[in-house]
């Protein structure tokens, strides 16, 4: 077995961990194997990075435990849980489907003490993977994630699966280059690690509270050149975006640069309709086009009031409004009862709740953020 320890000088994360663990008590890994199956594969290589202070200010550095033939699968194992029985929580890059499935195998395999359960995981794939779509990318593989947030360049230009042959190569031959190989592709995954960690800041825009400091009326033009009136929220961020991003579904639009955002959303002047659910107790007036209570509807004469239904019992109002996905404000509007898209009224009361405005500010980007669409 080798053990291979690096400092890695001044890098590291650019998203603050410790919103989600302890730095010093974290470690950052991933492994390398022969196949995907622990019964049937060999695992030769676990690397960790981890924040040192032994020798003056902390700073990350990588460790990596290497199997020089297939009989050191035990000690690389014994090695690690030795190292990490000091350690609370494990980052990695979808370790929750593979990585630590696979080391847990072994490890019972093996009959060593360590349970994984002990640890409080945080899997940078499964938490950005939702919002793919969002980012534009056709994948979330690690080196995808690189390439969007323009990370150090790799060196290692070889997958997993490419240098399974390698290493079973070196086992024969112990060549160097070979080794060198083998070693720079788990590396430049954990250098990988903690810079892409920053893009755990998406998760957190659609999570984290976000401040709306200013409201501003505008006007855009649409496909047809009609002049259509919009509000734009300026937005203060709780994680700073690691790249620049924009998307828009549904006529609503955001851009995002480090801590601030915008999000520019359609106001409809329009006439809606409110429609009140217990119909059974109200008559519909088709003259008028309206539903009233069958306790003031007494004065009416009976050929110009009918039984309402859930169709027509409704009230009409001519108003400003904005869309939203769920009944988060109420009274909530519809153009008719089978119409899902749902308003709300933009009234003057409104216009100067600033709560008001962050609630519906982060409502908006959760619908971006789960790519619902106009029904």
């Amino acid at each position: 077995m080798k053990c291979i320890q690096k400092s890695l000088g001044i890098l590291t994360p650019c998203y603050p961990i410790e919103n989600l663990c302890i730095p010093m008590q974290t470690l950052f890994i991933d492994i390398e194997t022969t196949g995907l199956y622990a019964k049937s594969s060999n695992l030769y290589m676990i690397g960790c990075a981890y924040l040192d202070d032994t020798n003056g200010p902390a700073h990350w550095c990588t460790i990596q435990w290497f199997a020089a033939n297939y009989d050191d699968e035990r000690n690389i194992l014994e090695a690690f849980v030795q190292f990490a029985e000091n350690y609370r929580f494990l980052i990695h890059f979808n370790g929750n489907s593979f990585d630590i499935p696979y080391l847990q195998s072994k490890i019972e395999h093996y009959q060593l003490a360590l349970d994984f359960n002990r640890f409080e995981g945080i899997d940078i794939y499964r938490r950005v993977a939702p919002y793919k779509n969002f980012l534009r990318l056709p994948n979330c593989k690690q080196k995808t994630l690189e390439g969007f947030l323009n990370t150090t360049q790799r060196e290692d230009k070889y997958t997993g699966g490419e240098l399974i042959e390698i290493y079973h190569d070196y086992v024969l031959t112990h060549n160097e280059s070979s080794e060198r190989l083998l070693l720079l592709h788990n590396e430049e995954d954990l250098k990988g690690m903690l810079e892409i960690v920053s893009a755990l800041a998406i998760p957190d825009l659609f999570h984290l509270p976000i401040k709306v400091t200013r409201v501003q009326a505008n006007y855009y033009r649409d496909v047809n050149q009609k002049q259509c009136p919009e509000i734009i929220m300026s937005l203060k961020l709780s994680t700073p975006l690691p790249a620049d991003i924009s998307y828009g579904i549904n006529d609503c639009y955001f851009s995002g640069h480090k801590e601030d955002g915008k999000l520019r959303v359609p106001l409809y002047e329009e006439e809606l309709k409110y429609f009140y659910s217990n119909y059974k107790d109200y008559y519909y007036l088709p003259t008028e086009d309206i539903a009233i209570h069958k306790s003031v509807a007494t004065f009416v004469d009976k050929d110009h009031r009918e039984q309402a239904t859930a169709h027509t019992c409704y009230t009409r109002k001519r108003s400003s409004y904005l869309p939203q996905w769920d009944a988060v404000f109420v009274p909530f509007f519809k153009r008719s009862y089978d119409d899902k898209s749902l308003f709300f009224e933009l009234t003057d009361e409104l216009k100067t709740q600033r709560e008001a405005f962050n609630l519906y500010a982060h409502h908006i980007l959760e619908m971006m953020g789960a790519g619902k669409t106009s029904p």
